[in-house]
């Protein structure tokens, strides 16, 4: 959901720059997820729902809901709006309805944006939080949201500038890189779609109208460099992946170069850093 997000929809042999790898636990821890990932998801989930400027009632659809950033962002912002969040994740869903405050207008359910349930034109508005680059077809879900949201309503979707702009994980590939040269092929910047234009190519190849790209900053901020790095210890996303498959004393190593690289300050003090989203929202055509 969420990269940055989650193992997304159930095929079996994607790589894992594709977004489906068949390793269990890369995605699929809710709470160690919350720590490396949702809590960045929660600042950027406003501000998409502000770019995204859907109606301020009716049903919204919720596509990779993850933890709920998204869906409770909308929830806050919107009063009168209904939410269906789907994620492919049985954990993602049972945590999310967990924490669910807005119990009689956002519901999570299991499910695959690739092929939706729902019947044509369901919905006012749908979104989608920093996982359509782990989609497996992109397109093929992007198609189902165009089908599933009403004619004249609005698509939008978000994410990471993995190649660029998102340092905290910049910041750790690049110091990969600098002492395993087999890190490179595993870096997140080669994912699809985490660069300026592919959303909004995908967008408009896929037949929305007004299509407008552009891109929303958030900073993080990391009580110590712990703070920062032991969340690169939980085994989530491809960067805790890499960090699970290497030696005690190379850990050790990656870790000193990661420092050197996000913070001039002692390991006890706290340090920022920027994050920015690709953002795109695009209209689903009227039928003549």
């Amino acid at each position: 959901m969420m990269l940055s997000r989650r193992v997304f929809f159930s095929i079996s042999a994607v790589p894992i720059l594709r977004g489906q790898d068949k390793r269990p636990g890369i995605f699929a821890d809710a709470e160690a997820y919350e720590r490396f990932m949702g809590r960045w998801s929660r600042l950027v989930a406003p501000q998409l729902v502000d770019f995204s400027a859907v109606p301020d009632r009716g049903r919204l659809l919720d596509v990779g809901s993850g933890t709920g950033a998204l869906a409770f962002a909308l929830a806050k912002r919107l009063p009168q709006a209904h939410v269906r969040g789907i994620d492919p994740s049985k954990e993602y869903v049972a945590y999310a309805n967990s924490r669910n405050a807005f119990p009689d207008r956002v519901s999570f359910e299991e499910g695959d944006a690739q092929q939706l349930r729902f019947a044509d034109a369901s919905f006012d508005g749908s979104l989608a939080l920093l996982v359509f680059n782990f989609i497996p077809d992109p397109k093929k879900a992007l198609l189902e949201l165009r089908r599933v949201t009403k004619p004249g309503a609005r698509i939008s979707a978000a994410v990471w500038d993995y190649g660029d702009g998102m340092r905290m994980l910049r910041a750790f590939w690049d110091a990969a890189v600098s002492i395993d040269a087999k890190a490179e092929a595993l870096d997140e910047k080669h994912m699809p779609l985490c660069r300026a234009g592919e959303m909004s190519e995908l967008w408009r190849q896929s037949g929305l109208e007004s299509v407008h790209e552009q891109p929303l900053t958030i900073t993080m901020r990391f009580e110590s460099f712990a703070d920062y790095w032991d969340a690169f210890l939980l085994g989530q996303g491809p960067a805790g992946a890499y960090v699970g498959s290497l030696s005690h004393d190379r850990v050790r190593a990656l870790r000193d170069v990661v420092k050197s690289r996000v913070s001039s300050f002692a390991e006890h003090l706290p340090f920022t850093l920027a994050a920015r989203v690709w953002s795109v929202c695009g209209t689903v055509p009227k039928r003549s």
